[in-house]
């Protein structure tokens, strides 16, 4: 399904040609802008890739046709493809890949320089990722987000403040494999203590993080264990995860001013709450009413000029 605001458009991509457009803003943001390392094919190219892209599919957001906005997608059928997920060169994943439901990696995410100012872009990338979790029954969603830099210190209240505040439950916790740094990057660059409990300040971590670390933040999403230092990706990186149940919390808090404002049944709310609580509570009903519900809410403010259209090209990879 695409989804449309005005002169915005958010899906699948469905050619080689919008695949190429992804790996051109992916080079220009991580590569240009951020420093990341390339080859000399993706500098002749002018593309960001890796093997990684072959099997996976992009979710995108199209302005007047122009990709402005992305986000790189793992399932399992194509991580198997690719004998595993991009995310296992950093973290050990064994527990979320044990998990018996649905699960995708998210990597990749970036928004055209001219388009951060507004949020738009980056709330519709999520309602696309809200559109994927409903239709094929996505129970966790994971990847790694970044810092630029390769000194984790620099952000050392932010990450610390994850550490004390938001770590993933054990059952499904991943792990930092600093064994994977490259030569000469000291493991100890890996913790995510690096502060004291008592030296962590709230307001100077949120400073801290990117606009993307606080945006999981608002939909619920707890975080591994380590710090993975990418020199060759200028980058260092935190694992991030998201149980899709368990998202309404954190969207009720955040939105509506209390956690339970969704989920108390003597409530008299009008039927659009009510059916975005189910989809947060219970993400695989209803497809399409609960898909429209969710990114109503989401989009909030730009509700009113949404459009649904049903995709009739499957989206396409590299196979």
């Amino acid at each position: 399904m695409a989804i449309k605001i005005r002169d915005f458009e958010v899906r699948l991509t469905r050619n080689k040609e919008e695949r190429k457009q992804v790996r051109q803003l992916r080079y220009e943001v991580f590569v240009l802008e951020e420093g990341a390392g390339a080859t000399e094919e993706q500098r002749a190219l002018g593309e960001e890739y890796d093997a990684y892209d072959r099997f996976a599919e992009y979710m995108a957001v199209f302005h007047n046709g122009r990709v402005v906005g992305t986000y790189r997608i793992i399932d399992r059928n194509a991580a198997e493809k690719m004998g595993g997920f991009y995310t296992e060169n950093e973290f050990n994943i064994s527990k979320i890949k044990k998990y018996r439901g649905n699960i995708a990696e998210m990597s990749r995410a970036c928004v055209a320089r001219e388009y951060r100012d507004n949020a738009l872009v980056m709330r519709m990338l999520w309602a696309g990722l809200g559109e994927m979790i409903v239709r094929r029954k996505i129970a966790i969603l994971f990847g790694v987000a970044s810092f630029v830099g390769t000194k984790p210190a620099r952000s050392a209240q932010a990450i610390s403040y994850l550490y004390y505040n938001h770590l993933t439950p054990l059952r499904l916790r991943a792990t930092v494999l600093s064994e994977n740094f490259a030569d000469g990057v000291n493991p100890k660059l890996g913790r995510m203590n690096i502060l004291p409990r008592e030296f962590v300040d709230e307001a100077d971590a949120k400073s801290e993080m990117t606009p993307l670390i606080k945006g999981y933040l608002r939909l619920g999403a707890t975080f591994g264990r380590g710090v993975f230092v990418d020199v060759p990706f200028n980058s260092y990186d935190v694992f991030v995860m998201i149980e899709t149940r368990k998202m309404d919390a954190a969207y009720q808090k955040h939105f509506l001013g209390r956690e339970n404002a969704l989920g108390n049944p003597t409530d008299d709310k009008d039927h659009l709450i009510k059916t975005v609580g189910k989809i947060m509570t219970f993400p695989v009903v209803g497809p399409f009413k609960v898909v429209r519900a969710f990114v109503d809410f989401l989009l909030r403010e730009d509700a009113g000029d949404v459009e649904y259209i049903e995709d009739s090209e499957k989206s396409e990879t590299e196979e």
